[in-house]
């Protein structure tokens, strides 16, 4: 909760303004995907001049206006890494309060298609076992998404066979 002194009522005590951290971040939807390939998931660790730098996170980014949660994630991997992917599965959203910003963060599973990998934004990139994930330092609202992807016991493909 934040106070905010606003001014003097004929010359007495200040009066004060309730603004209730709800309101003060107006929330911003937020796609990101658990990529799997080869039975390993992709984690991407943010850059120094991002905000929570070197933080690891599954990689995404802001829905633009009038773009589905679908069109941003393919637009968004294509923009910071350079990859096709398989949408599989939307997963339930996140929602996250950070000091700077409010966050609703929409997961999806997705299986890579094609691309190399070419980081635009993102200082470092790993292909990692889901028992890996865990030892990385996430991103805080990353870290729901992450526990839940380590727990997968296993991620169907779109024709429905499993990957390990």
């Amino acid at each position: 909760m934040h106070f905010y002194r606003a001014g003097r009522v004929t010359g007495h005590c200040p009066v004060l303004f309730l603004i209730f951290a709800e309101n003060f971040h107006r929330m911003t939807e937020v796609t990101c995907a658990i990529i799997q390939k080869d039975g390993l998931i992709l984690a991407a660790q943010r850059s120094e001049s991002m905000s929570l730098p070197l933080k690891w996170e599954f990689p995404g980014g802001k829905i633009e206006k009038g773009e589905t949660a679908e069109s941003c994630l393919w637009r968004e991997l294509r923009e910071e890494l350079n990859i096709e992917v398989e949408i599989i599965k939307k997963l339930e959203p996140v929602e996250y309060r950070y000091n700077f910003a409010s966050i609703r963060l929409i997961p999806f599973v997705v299986n890579y298609v094609s691309g190399e990998v070419i980081l635009s934004e993102h200082k470092a990139f790993r292909w990692l076992r889901r028992h890996e994930l865990s030892a990385l330092d996430w991103a805080p609202a990353d870290v729901p998404v992450a526990n839940s992807a380590a727990a997968f016991s296993c991620c169907p493909s779109a024709d429905g066979s499993a990957a390990e």
